[in-house]
């Protein structure tokens, strides 16, 4: 067994490494960036090593750095997690090359199993059912275009290097062919230097099913059930759950077994994954289930595996990678109960799901005894540098439908602020009637995105509740209700007569004043409600959404910036400017695209116009709310 494991990664997957590695007894070592100096792994792990710059380019994923950290601190072994490098064949023959255990599978079956086209006829060969589509050498656009109009709209184009949602396009009609497939290259390109693309026939009712493998280095290879990855936006997975609804026992039996002989055809050691999309217009069915590619790591979703079968999956990586066999059996592996996984995403589903930075100023999440898979701790910072996501939200109950409800309890406690996030947005999915039913494909999210999102206007509801949490701290701390008490109470903008009703005026996000008021059921559900008072106001969480309210009006508002000024949203870089100054713009044209955390967004016109002023330009990094160009509204 190794003495000493460097985790080659950041956040909740570091941490969650370095838990089981403790627990075996293993010494760790973190890597950090200047950006994750004070981070959560940096502080869990024994030892941690600094590896350059903030962006990902000149730190983590740059290998000689990894390789040099774990020589300096004496490490025999790197765990890379997932993304980063974990799915670099160099890197890993790099790391075996300098005489360290690598905790992943062989180059060689990553390799295999890295270029989509390649994978999806091996998997042909191997007997695996594969989606229609066209794998061909031709890249060029026109025949790319050719192919995609004989498979026939929608088709979805797909980097053959991609994975996590990154370098895939769904393509209505053909006229917006080639700018997605421009679109998919340069993300394919930025994020794994690889442009090359694969075409698919888009499935109209589609589920992602995927099945954890193991295998090691003695010939074993075993599945762990599969999980239902259905839920996603913009090809990234937002809830999943273990095992899949609706799954019947002998489309289960299929399906896995497809999956060994999947792992079996790349001879595959350590944890894999399976993945699957199935047309489910009529239940699952085996018959259209088919391979969509395999991700030769740890899946972020790997907690849900866990939680029914009672596996550490990190340990039997660690075992394996050391040489050990699988420590148990197919038939020794089996089913319990239901889990489900909610990934807490720093992003604003108000502002089109934009991420969201900062300090964590108010972080408390109430789990139940749940399990919370986090990168960060309260005061920590979400940077601009990396993936949005902060944590993983893991509930375990004997059934589905009592998973869900746990998962909506934790939820409705749960506080983060003033850093928005998608949690308001996940409580909706799991409450909607649909999702309740296991009525899912990947297109519940777009065709519920209004019911979804949380209102930035707080409810009645919440404003009552909110009303009451103040009347019950001023009540508390009525000095045996003295006249005087009473009068100073009123000056922080309570009115108390003397049923004890009160109104409490709040300004909201607009500077608009709401008043809420204290009935007998508001008091009652304050005194259940997880609510906190802060300096001017109070915080409280409702259905998921974190509310911050200010007590007292004082009229003021938010300023904005002028009609027609286009202003970056987030700190990133600027990777596309379509329109020059003096362009007739119409609206909803995209005038430029900003990349930041790992994601593109595209700038559109807010109205038809003119371009009169542009000064963003391609390759330029931008601040917050630097206006990029101003549209002058066309004249009557």
């Amino acid at each position: 067994m190794m003495k000493k494991l460097l985790i080659a990664n950041r956040g909740e997957i570091a941490c969650r490494i370095i838990r089981t590695a403790r627990a075996m007894g293993i010494a760790t070592v973190a890597v950090y960036s200047d950006a994750d100096a004070k981070a959560l792994h940096t502080r869990t792990a024994d030892e941690a090593v600094h590896i350059g710059p903030s962006p990902a380019a000149e730190s983590y994923l740059v290998g000689e750095k990894i390789i040099a950290a774990a020589k300096e601190t004496g490490a025999d072994a790197i765990h890379p997690g997932y993304g980063f490098l974990s799915e670099n064949v160099d890197f890993a023959q790099a790391v075996i090359d300098a005489g360290l255990t690598w905790v992943g599978p062989k180059p060689e079956s990553i390799r295999a199993m890295g270029l989509k086209d390649a994978a999806k006829q091996l998997m042909m060969d191997a007997g695996v059912p594969v989606t229609p589509g066209y794998l061909g050498e031709d890249q060029s656009v026109e025949r790319l275009k050719s192919e995609a109009d004989a498979i026939g709209y929608p088709v979805l184009i797909k980097a053959v290097a991609g994975g996590g949602g990154k370098g895939m396009r769904k393509v209505d009609a053909a006229e917006d062919f080639e700018a997605s497939l421009e679109s998919c290259r340069r993300e394919a390109k930025a994020s794994f230097s690889n442009d090359e693309v694969l075409l698919e026939k888009w499935i109209t009712s589609p589920r992602h099913i995927e099945v954890q493998v193991f295998g090691d280095s003695h010939g074993n290879v075993v599945h762990l059930f599969e999980r239902d990855c259905s839920l996603q936006r913009r090809h990234q997975k937002v809830i999943e759950e273990a095992p899949a609804p609706g799954m019947d026992e002998a489309t289960r039996e299929e399906i896995c077994a497809a999956a060994v002989r999947a792992a079996k055809a790349v001879d595959y050691e350590g944890a894999g994954t399976i993945e699957f999309i199935a047309d489910a217009s009529e239940g699952l069915r085996a018959d259209r289930i088919f391979f969509m590619e395999m991700n030769t790591r740890l899946q972020v979703e790997h907690p849900v595996t866990e939680e029914i079968t009672g596996v550490d999956l990190v340990e039997w990586q660690l075992r394996v990678a050391s040489g050990e066999a699988i420590p148990l059996k197919q038939e020794e592996l089996s089913i319990n109960g239901h889990a489900i996984e909610a990934r807490l995403y720093a992003e604003d589903p108000a502002k089109g799901f934009l991420p969201s930075t900062g300090r964590l100023d108010h972080f408390a999440i109430e789990d139940y005894g749940a399990r919370f898979d986090r990168g960060v701790t309260r005061g920590g910072l979400v940077s601009p540098f990396y993936d949005p996501m902060i944590g993983k939200l893991i509930v375990h109950e004997s059934d589905r439908e009592t998973a869900i409800d746990e998962m909506l309890n934790m939820l409705d406690r749960s506080i983060v602020a003033p850093v928005k996030t998608n949690l308001g947005f996940v409580w909706r999915c799991l409450a909607n009637p649909d999702f309740r039913a296991g009525n899912l494909d990947t297109g519940f999210i777009e065709r519920n995105i209004e019911s979804l999102i949380p209102s930035e206007i707080p409810s009645r509801k919440e404003l009552d509740l909110a009303a009451a949490a103040q009347w019950h701290l001023a009540w508390e701390s009525l000095a045996g209700g003295s006249r005087g008490s009473f009068e100073y109470r009123e000056l922080r903008g309570f009115r108390m007569n003397a049923e004890s009703m009160t109104e409490v005026t709040f300004s909201g996000s607009d500077g608009s004043a709401l008043v809420g008021k204290v009935t007998a059921e508001a008091r009652a559900a304050a005194f259940d409600a997880n609510w906190n008072e802060i300096e001017g106001g109070v915080i409280f969480p409702f259905q998921g959404t974190t509310r911050v309210l200010s007590r007292r009006f004082d009229g003021a508002g938010h300023a904005s910036a002028a009609d027609g000024a286009i202003l970056a949203p987030m700190p990133g870089k600027v990777i596309a400017v379509d329109v020059a100054e003096g362009d007739a713009v119409t609206a909803g044209q995209r005038l430029m695209v900003l990349e930041a955390m790992k994601m593109e967004h595209a700038l559109t016109a807010p109205f038809d116009g003119t371009v009169t002023e542009l000064s963003a330009s391609e390759g330029g990094q931008v601040q917050v709310e630097a206006v990029l160009c101003v549209v002058e509204p066309k004249g009557e």
